[in-house]
């Protein structure tokens, strides 16, 4: 009896020593949470000193917990913004690239043509004098045209280069034969027999091969750079949706509620969690990758094997040269517009005494390097060399970055889960989303298909993010774009002062200027394309990737102040 009585004491201790033991742990301090808490920014109001029962939480689990249910909210707000800022921070340098190298370049493109317009009219003002100013609006008219055509407006090159010569054919033809009097319709009708005859011999087709190619790679890349600066900075802002806020939750702060706020994210826990919210993101991939290599093509044409020390023709001296071949092959040129388009009628007015032909055999000779003057804008030889290479480099660095950004937005996820950064290096010593230890789950493949067996985020894979489709077809249009630069094919951009349309920029856009593609509200851009750019696509498609000289030496040649080049495109 004796022995049952102390049998009995025996198991009322131990299961006294039980119960003490389990309210010791409901009892467990949350002062390493509170300090955590409060470090966050938040007041530490409600927050409870000592572990509470938790069956009101509704993404952590609701064991015994130092989290109220406003304490959750506040969490799961925390975790968003983070992500958010997670990515941000990700993109940044990338962003950044797009964002200074379209600004260099384009300021690059437009002070070469600046500079040219400035020297070209210097150089002919002290040249031809008071003939040359009386018609300085053909030449204006030309760089009007050219700068119109960089900055987006719907200008076809070679039919305002055409335009340009027989505006140039008409003026000539005019004061080489002072002694009549043309009318409109017959000047119209001289203006025809410019290919025939050429009047200017090889320049003008030189010049068209040359300023034609080096345009469209000009400005295709610049705006290609634009492209890439918006859909970067678009795609960034990512959208989170209540399934990511839980699973973000989960992983970020739900520690905090078990009494673990030091303890960080698995892993391959973090992967999963980040390549479900970054799914819509990884299938951008695939097209910004085309884009890339794009980019990098027209890139090519950019760079190239010669330096500024090839260069030694102005563009002065090729339209110079050009109307000095009209004069001397005036008498043959007019024979025949007489010929075809009919006798003129006399003016009454005879040939100056001193004439014109004195006046254009006054021959705008070519500099020596020693001779070479500064333009209007202070550019010397030398200081023209350090721009160069300046640009050579550029070209150089600017293509380790696009390649850098291969791949990126795949990579987002291994990115932000950089072990050591937000995640614990520790396989057993991390958060698996419901305890301190390994975390089991594989990996999902990237890409929003792949997120069907997903075990932390529940991703709806019949609902393709609406943006992200959106840039992806906006990458689509500027890349087939940045094919065709590459082969010299001009793509149909519309003029942004057509009403209604939006229109391509190869330069930055001051306010109230509109670019290819209009980013509209804060929800998705409008995408201005038609279908001409795929047909476009498909022919260039077809044709050989022909190499050829420096696009950026040749736009240089045609563009920097005294300068032009010797060779052409073939």
């Amino acid at each position: 009896m004796y022995a049952m009585w102390r049998l009995q004491v025996a198991l009322c201790t131990l299961s006294l020593l039980s119960l003490s033991s389990g309210g010791e742990s409901k009892a467990r301090s949350c002062s390493e949470v509170r300090q955590a808490y409060n470090a966050k920014g938040f007041s530490l109001v409600n927050v409870p000193h000592q572990e509470i029962s938790g069956e009101h939480l509704r993404v952590c689990p609701q064991g015994y917990t130092c989290c109220t249910s406003e304490m959750e909210d506040k969490l799961s707000q925390q975790s968003k913004l983070e992500f958010e800022n997670l990515v941000e921070e990700s993109s940044h340098n990338m962003r950044t690239t797009f964002v200074s190298r379209h600004k260099k370049f384009d300021e690059f493109f437009l002070e070469l043509l600046d500079n040219s317009e400035k020297s070209l009219n210097s150089m002919f003002t002290r040249t031809y004098g008071k003939l040359y100013m009386q018609n300085s609006e053909v030449f204006q008219d030309l760089f009007t045209e050219l700068k119109r055509y960089y900055t987006g407006g719907n200008v076809n090159l070679e039919e305002m280069l055409n335009d340009f010569w027989s505006r140039l054919l008409e003026r000539m033809f005019q004061l080489l034969n002072s002694q009549y009097h043309f009318t409109d319709d017959y000047l119209e009708c001289a203006s025809k027999y410019t290919d025939q005859l050429k009047p200017f011999g090889d320049v003008p087709r030189k010049l068209k091969a040359q300023v034609t190619r080096a345009f469209i790679a000009a400005r295709t890349f610049v705006q290609g750079l634009m492209v890439g600066r918006e859909v970067a900075n678009r795609v960034a802002k990512v959208n989170v949706v209540p399934a990511c806020a839980r699973a973000l939750t989960k992983m970020l702060y739900c520690p905090y509620c078990r009494g673990l706020p030091g303890l960080k994210p698995c892993h391959n826990y973090c992967h999963n969690v980040m390549r479900g919210c970054l799914a819509n993101q990884a299938d951008l991939d695939p097209e910004w990758n085309l884009f890339i290599d794009a980019m990098l093509l027209v890139a090519d044409r950019l760079e190239g094997p010669f330096n500024i020390e090839t260069v030694i023709e102005p563009i002065d001296i090729k339209i110079s040269e050009a109307i000095m071949t009209m004069q001397e092959n005036s008498m043959q040129v007019s024979a025949k517009v007489f010929q075809g388009c009919g006798q003129p009628k006399p003016s009454g007015i005879g040939r100056s005494a001193r004439g014109i032909t004195d006046v254009f055999n006054a021959r705008f000779r070519p500099y020596t390097p020693e001779e070479r003057p500064t333009t209007a804008a202070g550019t010397s030889l030398d200081r023209l060399r350090v721009v160069w290479r300046t640009m050579q480099h550029s070209v150089i660095d600017i293509k380790e970055k696009l390649k850098e950004s291969r791949r990126f937005w795949s990579n987002l996820p291994d990115d932000i889960c950089a072990k050591g950064k937000l995640t614990e290096s520790d396989d057993e010593q991390c958060w698996n989303s419901h305890a301190k230890g390994r975390y089991f789950p594989e990996v999902v493949k990237e890409g929003l298909t792949n997120q069907v067996t997903n075990p932390e985020v529940d991703v709806d894979i019949t609902r393709p993010d609406t943006l992200i489709r959106q840039q992806i077809m906006a990458l689509r249009v500027m890349t087939n774009k940045l094919k065709n630069a590459y082969n010299g094919n001009d793509i149909y951009f519309q003029d942004s002062s057509d009403e209604g349309s939006t229109s391509g920029s190869g330069s930055g856009c001051s306010d109230g200027c509109t670019t290819e593609f209009v980013f509209v509200g804060t929800e998705a851009p409008v995408i201005g394309a038609d279908r001409s750019d795929e047909r476009a696509a498909a022919a260039a498609a077809g044709k050989s990737l022909s190499r050829g000289p420096s696009l950026l030496l040749v736009m240089a040649a045609l563009t920097l102040p005294l300068w032009a080049m010797q060779t052409h495109w073939r």
